[in-house]
């Protein structure tokens, strides 16, 4: 474990594994923490790096709270991986597995550094203005940023959880043992006192962030977006739909629903391997 000094964070990150360089970036509310279940399935053929993003957690503000745009958190993963780079931790170019917010952050990245990224996995990224016009779920930040200002963090979970599906029940098991369901009953809680940074300060940013396509589409990193297999309907899912429509790629299953990377930690490792390890023009899985 340790600390990257940037502009006005501490970022605490972590490193294990050898081999090409993984970068998990993980969503609004979450840590490295959440990754793991998918680390003893990845580190054997990754050097695996995780990393609490800027106001979460353990990467602490050096001032007062700000606002934080999609970019600014790519630029501090960029410049996480160029010190990693640096300092002999990894070699060559990466590969990125961003989740929600943080699939965001990861094909921001991406666009911003496309020599840098080898492969990058957007697992359900909510980008409401990916969604069809007309969609009344492009609408859910400014709905949810009422709710926040008006009640606070309970008023705005609310709202973003009944206007994004997910108060619906997945089918299939809600988690593959009971280590993975203590695993997601502890992320529920570090979301829970991550939730009022990010109402506050980047939840709407994130939201209406739409990824820079023609950058993607024209880019040298090789674009995966990932749905999950309990989520359909729900906005993320349809949101990682979209987005590989608009990028023409497709989109491939992950097991679990949008928190699939917890409560079903060995599939979705499995998957995500099966992703990193095909080639460009192979078949890297089912259409979601």
């Amino acid at each position: 474990m340790s600390e990257l000094r940037l502009p006005g964070v501490g970022l605490h990150y972590e490193v294990a594994g050898s081999g090409p360089a993984l970068l998990l970036i993980p969503g609004g509310t979450d840590d490295a923490r959440d990754f793991a279940g998918l680390l003893p399935h990845l580190t054997a053929r990754y050097t695996v790096i995780s990393y609490d993003p800027r106001g979460n957690s353990r990467s602490a503000l050096d001032g007062p709270p700000a606002d934080v745009t999609v970019e600014t958190h790519a630029d501090d993963a960029l410049r996480l991986l160029l010190a990693l780079t640096e300092n002999g931790a990894a070699d060559g170019r990466v590969r990125v597995f961003g989740t929600s917010a943080g699939a965001q952050v990861a094909l921001a990245l991406t666009a911003a550094a496309p020599d840098l990224v080898d492969t990058v996995v957007a697992h359900e990224p909510p980008a409401l203005n990916a969604l069809p016009d007309g969609d009344p779920r492009r609408d859910l930040a400014r709905q949810v940023g009422e709710s926040y200002r008006a009640g606070g963090v309970t008023a705005a979970l609310a709202t973003y959880v009944a206007g994004s599906g997910l108060d619906r029940m997945p089918e299939g098991p809600a988690a593959e043992s009971a280590e993975a369901a203590a695993g997601m009953g502890a992320k529920l809680g570090r979301m829970q006192a991550n939730a009022d940074f990010f109402f506050a300060r980047h939840a709407s940013a994130t939201a209406t962030y739409l990824p820079d396509v023609a950058a993607l589409r024209d880019g040298a990193a090789r674009i995966v977006l990932a749905a999950g297999e309990q989520s359909a309907g729900q906005l993320a899912h349809d949101a990682a739909l979209a987005l590989a429509g608009r990028l023409g790629v497709r989109a491939v299953t992950f097991p679990g629903g949008h928190a699939g990377y917890v409560t079903h930690p060995t599939g979705f490792a499995r998957a995500l391997r099966d992703v990193l390890d095909a080639s460009l023009t192979g078949d890297v899985g089912t259409t979601a």
